[in-house]
């Protein structure tokens, strides 16, 4: 008589770094000015010296990027945009920034927790290729070689720039996050891979664009936050979100199958001048 005995599970590797890409946190702030009243301007002022310290992205303990900017309207006074392949790291700047001294008067007011990805959508050099066919390109023509080779040497700097990516050194940031419908008829989890793919395409080819005025991030959220994906946007000009989000929602992807949150819209600044904004200053303290 035999008997059977369970498989021991596939060892997994324990860590909290992803296999590839980074950890991304936008977080917002308001200060509480009852509070920032209450302290008197030199407590204030020693505050925000050291918050100022908090957010350097080039200090010691800084995160691998670390952005700062002013919130227009009143959902936020300030807001940041981290990443790090360690989410600890992350964390560790929102910690040390309420344990500081103007700790009791900021009001965090919103967050989103992703990570960077490479999209299934994004064709290889192979799909890429196959796609000029399917879409009447003649294969092996100077045409056909000069894209497919264009595309390949394009392509490393497209992986990095979706998973580990420089932040462009434009003044206008927008943040929202999104969704992909399921329900009944408007189900994208449903829809065949090849369906979704050709529609992803078109949106894509719709960003292309605006190439050179505004450049986006797409970070997944999937089981880590309350919607599925994150989109920020940096621009040149404001206009320009208005422009290139207005021309997307015409897609297909988007029109039918898009579901989207609350837009922050934001102007890229240092520390010191967000502090200046937001009149924590001598000035505004004497």
């Amino acid at each position: 008589m035999s008997s059977t005995r369970p498989h021991a599970p596939t060892p997994v590797e324990v860590s909290t770094r992803p296999k590839e890409g980074w950890h991304c946190q936008h977080l917002y702030y308001r200060f509480r000015r009852d509070v920032l009243a209450a302290m008197g301007a030199p407590a204030v002022l020693r505050g925000a010296q050291q918050l100022a310290a908090i957010l350097d992205p080039a200090g010691a303990d800084a995160p691998a990027r670390l952005q700062t900017s002013v919130v227009s309207g009143h959902k936020a006074d300030f807001s940041l945009m981290i990443m790090d392949p360690d989410p600890l790291r992350i964390g560790a700047i929102h910690q040390r920034l309420l344990a500081g001294l103007l700790g009791q008067a900021l009001e965090p007011v919103y967050s989103f927790v992703s990570i960077s990805e490479i999209s299934e959508y994004v064709p290889s050099v192979e799909q890429y290729a196959q796609r000029l066919v399917a879409e009447g390109e003649q294969l092996d023509s100077p045409a056909y070689n000069a894209k497919v080779k264009a595309y390949r040497d394009r392509e490393p700097f497209m992986r990095k720039q979706r998973l580990t990516p420089d932040f462009p050194p434009w003044p206008v940031t927008c943040f929202y996050p999104m969704n992909k419908k399921r329900k009944v008829g408007e189900n994208w989890f449903l829809v065949p891979f090849s369906e979704r793919n050709r529609l992803m395409a078109e949106h894509a080819r719709s960003g292309m664009e605006f190439a050179g005025r505004v450049s986006q991030l797409i970070t997944v959220g999937v089981g880590l936050d309350d919607w599925e994906w994150g989109v920020t946007l940096w621009a040149a000009n404001p206009q320009f979100l208005t422009e290139i989000v207005y021309r997307m929602r015409f897609d297909e992807a988007s029109a039918r199958y898009g579901e989207f949150g609350p837009f922050y819209t934001s102007y890229v600044v240092t520390p010191g001048k967000m502090l200046q904004h937001c009149r924590l200053t001598l000035h505004e303290f004497a």
